[in-house]
């Protein structure tokens, strides 16, 4: 059994005419929690396409426990996802569903479980994210914080080896954002899993993580410890971690300069 439960080696891949990865390496070690960080656009939610199989990369390879993904038949890679759990933004709870049907789904959807240990592990699952309590409730009725509890309840119904979350903190107040954070770590290691993290926030990130890698015009361009990023000198990460408004990632998008666009609008 290799040491990583997800292997991406010089992964490039495009959507018709412009390239989003270009040769990126990226490894997630079993029961470690990952972190990928980078500007809009710059791939991230790609990678986890890439790693579910949604799709395939024009070069490279991506490998989940062992096996390389864009070669598995259709029932292989039903079975592979199985055994993945997904949290997505803002949670995409089914909202004709209450709270417990929404983390029943999944094992009624893909086991042959009676209801009655159905109903034993939802609950199990919903006091691991202190919403036991909530299970009647319908999807309007709850918080920002409190669906993306339920969402991750959801995700880990199935007891995943990988869990791949795309923007957990997205729209957060600070407690829920802190709730979320601690849960993904707790879950983590409670499940003996491995985490994904797609994620604009960096405080919250760096203080759960094991590893980080920051994703920027298609590439990996650093990588390294949540100590490491913190001290890195490199000015795309630190233009990143201290959230500077220039740098790399430049503020004013490419233009005449500005004097020239004046005189020219004067002289029309």
């Amino acid at each position: 059994m290799s040491d990583n439960v997800v292997d991406l080696r010089k992964v490039s891949f495009s959507y018709g005419t412009r390239a989003v990865l270009q040769g990126v390496d990226f490894t997630v070690p079993r029961g470690k929690v990952v972190a990928i960080m980078g500007g809009s656009g710059s791939g991230k939610t790609t990678l986890l396409s890439l790693i579910g199989g949604q799709l395939k990369p024009q070069a490279g390879s991506v490998e989940v426990d062992g096996r390389a993904v864009p070669n598995l038949k259709r029932h292989e890679l039903y079975a592979l996802r199985r055994r993945m759990g997904m949290l997505f933004q803002f949670g995409a709870l089914f909202t004709d569903l209450n709270v417990f049907d929404n983390v029943a789904f999944p094992l009624r959807e893909h086991t042959s479980l009676p209801e009655e240990l159905i109903r034993d592990l939802v609950l199990m699952k919903l006091h691991a994210v202190g919403l036991r309590g909530a299970f009647d409730l319908q999807p309007s009725e709850l918080s920002g914080g409190m669906a993306r509890r339920v969402a991750l309840a959801r995700a880990i119904a199935l007891d995943p080896m990988l869990m791949m979350y795309d923007e957990p903190f997205a729209g957060l107040d600070p407690i829920s954002l802190g709730v979320i954070g601690q849960l993904i770590r707790r879950l983590n290691d409670a499940l003996g899993a491995s985490s994904i993290i797609v994620t604009h926030d960096v405080a919250e990130s760096l203080a759960i993580v094991d590893y980080v890698y920051f994703i920027g015009e298609g590439k990996v361009v650093a990588e390294g410890t949540p100590d490491e990023i913190r001290a890195s000198q490199d000015p795309y990460v630190h233009q990143f971690v201290h959230s500077e408004a220039d740098g790399p990632v430049r503020f004013h998008y490419p233009a005449q300069p500005y004097r020239d666009a004046l005189l020219a609008g004067a002289n029309a």
